[in-house]
């Protein structure tokens, strides 16, 4: 039979969930032996090695771009999964770029470089909400920094939220300043970015292994589970949503339901990154032979895309445009579906503005920036993005690919189901580009060997 102090606490969830006053808090015997009796837990902050440093200097950068400028961002707070729980917290892409750390509801005010970041105190022992509140109580939480701890880690101003007076509107201005300037990776962003693709590489040697195993019965979500496990144990989390396509679902551009089998016969698309704890992400994709062994009509599809990844790659460097490697990836497309008879006009017709035949089976983009989110600086100009050119410090994909829907009456019947994407993340460097995730093959051969060394 339940206890009257197990049916007391059980009551003050209860109404701690209906966002009622607790009565626990009304009983002052209890609530005097709550606040005595604690010592002090360890509250250093979390703080990845460098990035105090590095956002120093972004915050210097963005002063120099909006000089005199009164700058707000707030931190965000995690999204409602349903009712009274919600989803992991991962803080807005500029605040955690400006002030090195992500805070739920946190804000920090800038101006002409300096930072005063305003952040809510945690309950500590002592405090009412130290055992009452859950959302910031560290009874609840676990122990907390306050703002002389995130002061001293952070080397700014840390001070209450409730005294935060600004306004927290986002200005567009100031969003595609940030974008912009985000763009060019200093070496500290760069060093987390070649850690994030390393991760990531691991993260599919871990995904190949488990191919047998996902096969036998568990299906997509099995491999799915496997890289999202392994981000979440080597970083902060994936990326983004990790895409298992398998047969008849890898044509599908974002296959995040992973509700499917892994069919030993077909191709399987793997689009993962891991996101390290400075939370930026690496965006990787590779299309496997779930059975070790690309079929013809498999291969000759990979050997097309590998054909235009080549040549996409080959477009990427200083002083070219970065559209370059997107119409360089989609003229050899153009001209292997034509040399398949799958184009119903010529291959200038399909390339031309008023044509683009060909992207009915490559509908997407052939890259993006890459940075703190997966789909970087897409606040920035039009003329400061795709208008651009290329300079050292920027990094981005080249992915390429064919995706041959199994209901799409156009093509053959031995390719309908058939959808391969090669993805590599890019350095652009003084004197060309560097292959971050050159770890993993990029031809057929290759993977089939790379994939026979994880299982073995």
């Amino acid at each position: 039979m339940e206890d009257r102090a197990g049916r007391l606490a059980r009551q003050e969830e209860s109404q701690l969930r209906e966002g009622k006053p607790p009565k626990l808090s009304e009983n002052a015997a209890f609530a005097e032996y709550m606040n005595t009796g604690w010592g002090v837990p360890d509250r250093t902050p979390s703080v990845v090695p460098g990035a105090a440093d590095a956002a120093a200097a972004h915050r210097a950068r963005l002063a120099e771009a909006l000089p005199g400028r009164t700058i707000v961002l707030a931190a965000g707070e995690a999204p409602v999964r349903s009712n009274d729980t919600t989803y992991d917290f991962r803080p807005d892409s500029d605040f955690a770029w400006v002030t090195g750390c992500g805070i739920e509801h946190a804000v920090v005010v800038l101006r002409d470089g300096d930072a005063t970041l305003y952040l809510p105190p945690p309950a500590v022992p002592g405090d009412s909400g130290f055992w009452t509140d859950a959302r910031y109580g560290e009874l609840w939480v676990g122990a907390a920094p306050g703002p002389a701890d995130w002061a001293r880690a952070l080397g700014v101003e840390v001070r209450p939220l409730a005294e935060l007076t600004e306004d927290v509107t986002r200005d567009e201005e100031v969003a595609r300043t940030l974008a912009e300037l985000r763009m060019y990776k200093d070496e500290w962003e760069i060093g987390q970015l070649r850690e994030a693709v390393d991760r990531t590489v691991e993260g599919f040697a871990a995904v190949v292994r488990e191919i047998p195993t996902a096969i036998a019965g568990p299906g997509e979500r099995w491999l799915q589970g496997t890289f999202d496990r392994y981000a979440r144990a080597y970083g902060n989390a994936p990326g983004y949503a990790t895409i298992v396509g398998s047969g008849r679902h890898a044509p599908t551009l974002h296959w995040v339901r992973c509700d499917g089998p892994v069919l030993p016969d077909e191709v399987l698309l793997l689009d993962m990154g891991v996101e390290v704890r400075s939370f930026y992400t690496a965006d990787v994709t590779r299309t496997f032979p779930a059975s070790g062994q690309f079929s013809p009509a498999q291969r000759q599809v990979h050997d097309l895309v590998e054909q235009s990844h080549r040549a996409g790659l080959a477009a990427v460097g200083p002083g070219r445009r970065f559209t370059d490697f997107h119409h360089a990836a989609m003229e050899v497309i153009a001209r292997g579906l034509a040399d398949w008879g799958l184009l119903p006009v010529s291959v200038d017709e399909a390339l031309s503005d008023t044509g683009q035949h060909h992207r009915r089976y490559l509908v997407c983009g052939i890259g993006h920036h890459l940075g703190l989110d997966v789909h970087d600086c897409g606040r920035a100009a039009a003329e400061a993005y795709q208008g651009a050119v290329m300079a050292p410090g920027m990094v981005l994909t080249v992915e390429p690919g064919l995706y041959f829907h199994a209901h799409d009456l156009t093509v053959p019947p031995e390719l309908r189901g058939i959808g391969v994407r090669i993805e590599d993340d890019l350095l652009v460097t003084p004197d060309g580009m560097e292959v971050l995730s050159r770890a993993l093959p990029l031809e057929a051969d290759g993977l089939e060997k790379w994939m026979a060394a994880q299982i073995m």
